[in-house]
């Protein structure tokens, strides 16, 4: 499989200080998918240069470091109560989560709650207030130029969405809605909207064709036309986004810009959801990503590209809810893409690695004995060439149990050609798209390695090793080889083949 192919692209944009991008949401639940460290090795490989988190972690703020990715850090809603009664608190959140990180990591916006309005109405009369104390916070430390402090609000919001021009916020939130607007123009900032076709779709009862969804061309009969503006409109998005530039007009704001936050297709569902599947997702992030990254604009602001957020970078398995609560993902736990976006004649291309560079190494953190474990089936009954992590040989250093796990599981997973659940191991194992190849120790798969692998498959070891290789006798990590290998058949078969 193909590593993903990601498009960005810097669109100059009147209606905004920076360019228009695609960034990636990076769920809440660290516990379900990769360390920090491989979380960024792979936003990396992937340049993608705009990352949305749910928090403000700590580690994946400090991974983020010295990499340049603009990161907006978000204010969980839980705390929204507490920081917009009191402006030591707001201050405190600030030092903690922007002041200790930056300038080494790029913080460029503070996303204040989640969908605030729709989802959490209590806390609704503090949330200007919030917004204003961790503004005036950044005023303070002089980094309000940098950073803009804005709340992502559901479409829901919006009344009356079609025709675009007759659409207005909920006239219950005007309390809210106005002193907010004030805020974001006059400190420069924006709307943050989530945009979500599939469940406008899913809730229209058969209203909104699938292709207008997905933005799939259209004929022009087929087209929505907004009869007061004589606007066609092909796809949903731009709706939904048009009527939310009409409905901040009907306040009389007509100069904020909109980003929208959150954005994408489930690749998943149950029998309920027979629409969220592989082919619809790739349609829509495809079709999304270069609606964007094409200049297209909207209708009603034509070639003011519409800067946008997917949702999400991975899959989250354990997210409670639906079957299509837990596939929203790009990649799944392990990064590896869950389909390849078809992206063909979308314009510039910034990253395109087709390739197939992926290799499996030990997760951080991993317990020792379980890639002992590991490590000891995987050169035994999995049949790995072991031998370069002999005593003298090209890979016996370092000599470590991780780093030893590292070559046997990779040297697997590249023997299984790349097949998916071959880069597991109970858990200890991920896929990285970093060569982990080090010195004269060339990984199998790694393009420096000559005659080893033909089309990403291992050829067979030789015949006149012990154990794929390695004799019985040999040492990984200052250990022998463990009579556990049975003990790993038990663990990993099951798995694994």
């Amino acid at each position: 499989m193909a590593t993903l192919i990601l498009f960005l692209l810097a669109v100059s944009v009147a209606y905004a200080d920076e360019a228009a991008f695609i960034g990636v949401n990076i769920g809440t639940d660290l516990s379900d998918m990769p360390n920090p460290t491989q979380v960024v090795a792979l936003l990396r490989a992937q340049q993608i240069r705009h990352v949305r988190l749910y928090d403000a972690d700590r580690a994946m703020l400090i991974a983020l470091a010295n990499t340049g990715i603009r990161v907006t850090v978000s204010i969980p809603n839980d705390q929204l109560l507490g920081i917009g009664q009191s402006n030591a608190t707001a201050a405190n959140w600030v030092a903690r989560n922007v002041l200790a990180h930056v300038p080494a990591t790029n913080i460029t916006a503070i996303a204040v709650g989640s969908e605030v309005l729709t989802t959490l109405p209590n806390a609704a009369p503090v949330l200007v207030s919030a917004l204003k104390f961790i503004h005036s916070a950044l005023v303070a430390s002089n980094l309000d130029s940098q950073i803009k402090v804005s709340t992502p609000h559901s479409s829901s919001i919006i009344l009356d969405s079609f025709p675009p021009s007759q659409a207005f916020f909920n006239r219950s939130w005007d309390p809210v809605m106005v002193p907010l607007l004030k805020f974001l123009q006059s400190t420069g900032s924006y709307l943050m909207l989530n945009v979500y076709p599939y469940y406008d779709y899913m809730q229209s009862n058969g209203v909104i064709p699938l292709d207008y969804a997905l933005f799939r061309p259209l004929p022009p009969n087929k087209e929505a036309v907004d009869s007061n503006t004589l606007l066609h409109y092909t796809n949903v998005f731009d709706a939904v986004v048009d009527a939310a530039y009409f409905a901040m007009s009907y306040l009389n704001f007509t100069n904020i810009p909109i980003i929208v936050e959150e954005s994408g297709w489930p690749s998943k569902g149950d029998s309920s959801e027979p629409d969220a599947t592989l082919e619809n997702a790739n349609t829509y992030n495809s079709n999304l990503i270069r609606h964007v990254l094409n200049n297209t604009g909207t209708p009603k602001h034509p070639g003011i590209a519409v800067s946008t957020y997917i949702y999400e970078l991975y899959n989250e398995d354990l997210r409670p809810g639906s079957v299509s609560e837990k596939n929203w993902g790009l990649f799944d736990a392990n990064g590896v893409p869950v389909y390849i976006l078809h992206l063909t004649g979308s314009g510039t291309v910034l990253a395109n690695d087709t390739t197939n560079q992926t290799y499996c190494v030990t997760r951080d953190g991993a317990d020792p004995k379980m890639l002992q474990a590991a490590l000891d089936w995987a050169c035994g009954p999995g049949k790995v060439d072991c031998s370069p992590l002999l005593q003298g040989q090209s890979c016996y250093e370092p000599n470590t149990v991780a780093a030893h796990a590292a070559y046997a599981f990779n040297a697997y997973y590249q023997l299984m050609a790349k097949a998916q659940g071959t880069c597991f191991f109970n858990g200890v194992a991920t896929v990285s798209t970093t060569d982990p190849s080090h010195g004269s120790c060339m990984f199998p798969g790694s393009s420096g390695r000559n005659g080893t692998f033909v089309n990403g498959t291992s050829l067979a070891p030789s015949t006149n090793s012990t154990i794929s290789g390695c004799p019985s006798l040999c040492t990984y990590g200052g250990g022998a080889l463990m009579s556990s290998v049975i003990i790993g058949v038990l663990l990993w078969s099951a798995v694994i083949l």
